[in-house]
């Protein structure tokens, strides 16, 4: 049996419970029966060690906004009471602390238990210093949901592009900034298109992590100390975000056959965020929420993909691929 932990139950939480019960058969075959024996919010937890119901904990947390019915007072301690396999980390974002999401992947580590997080601030300020602790303590530290959601862009340079030499890295990694710009395409002037972003869910209450840059730079970092094996943290990156884009400006773009669009790029000597031209039909010159990104190889040139960046489902597929990797290293 594998026996996981849920850490933070929210969007992604919920997803990856409802996705469980959904591919119970795909993972019960040939593989061992993955059990979730403790999940906790911000609030209350709940174990069992004999499995809880992976929908029972979302009809739950519907009902009640509550995953268990105990109180939490600290993760740690949920950790330490339940025998498990694998902690999956997808508590919300700290970029300034790591917040609970870092303690939580440092104590689960510490202990040689696997981790599989979708929380960016930790990788975001301490990539390194994670990847020795679980280097030391014989565990695994995997982290495909961090980057672009379902598009997937980790596993896809270190596995499928193993022969290749990734020059670089170019992409939009945030779908919030992505809607706005493209809406602003069609004359939508920012703080309007911005108002609508959240009506529609894209953007959150506060969007500052989206529209300042934040969020695409801590992809950024994960990118560059993963795939180009650099030792770099979110104070490294040059940051220039959306807000001062304008209308005007999106016009002359316009007049020249281009289009605006936030772009993350990175390579050996690269770590940037900023708005940048596109020429239009370009792979990055997309509409929408997607994320897209382009991969430079030294053989195959450059090799571009594309996939729903947020999403409690789509999130979700990044996490089981990596817990389906984490099973085939147990065979």
């Amino acid at each position: 049996m594998m026996r996981i932990i849920i850490a933070g139950f929210g969007t992604v939480g919920q997803g990856l419970a409802e996705t469980l019960h959904k591919k119970s058969n795909l993972l019960s075959s040939g593989h061992d029966p993955v059990r979730i024996v403790a999940a906790f919010d911000s609030k209350s937890f709940a174990i069992d060690t004999d499995g809880l119901d992976p929908m029972g904990l979302v009809t739950r947390k519907a009902n009640t906004g509550s995953v268990g019915t105990k109180k939490l007072i600290d993760g740690t301690d949920v950790l330490d009471s339940v025998e498990y396999d694998v902690l999956i980390e997808a508590s919300p974002t700290n970029i300034e602390t790591g917040g609970a999401g870092l303690r939580h992947i440092e104590h689960a580590l510490s202990r040689g238990k696997d981790v599989i997080t979708v929380n960016k601030g930790p990788l975001a300020l301490k990539f390194k210093e994670l990847s020795r602790l679980a280097e030391k303590n014989k565990s695994s530290i995997l982290y495909e949901g961090t980057v672009g959601g379902a598009m997937p862009i980790i596993n896809l340079c270190r596995e499928n592009l193993q022969g290749e030499r990734v020059r670089s890295i170019r992409g939009i990694f945030n779908g919030t900034c992505n809607f706005i710009l493209s809406r602003m395409d069609n004359g939508s002037p920012f703080e309007q298109t911005l108002k609508e972003a959240q009506q529609l869910g894209y953007a959150e209450t506060d969007p500052r992590y989206d529209i300042e840059g934040i969020d695409t730079a801590c992809k950024v970092v994960i990118l560059a100390n993963s795939i180009f094996k650099r030792n770099v943290k979110f104070s490294d990156v040059s940051i220039t975000g959306i807000t001062s884009v304008s209308t005007e400006a999106i016009a002359l773009a316009n007049d020249h056959d281009m289009v605006i669009r936030l772009i993350g790029e990175v390579s050996d000597t690269v770590l940037d965020v900023s708005p940048r031209l596109i020429p239009k039909g370009h792979p990055l010159s997309v509409s929408g929420t997607l994320n897209t990104a382009q991969i430079l190889t030294d053989l195959a040139g450059p090799i571009t993909i594309s996939g729903k960046g947020a999403g409690r489902i789509e999130t979700a597929s990044a996490i089981l691929s990596d817990l389906m990797t984490l099973m085939g290293r147990r065979r």
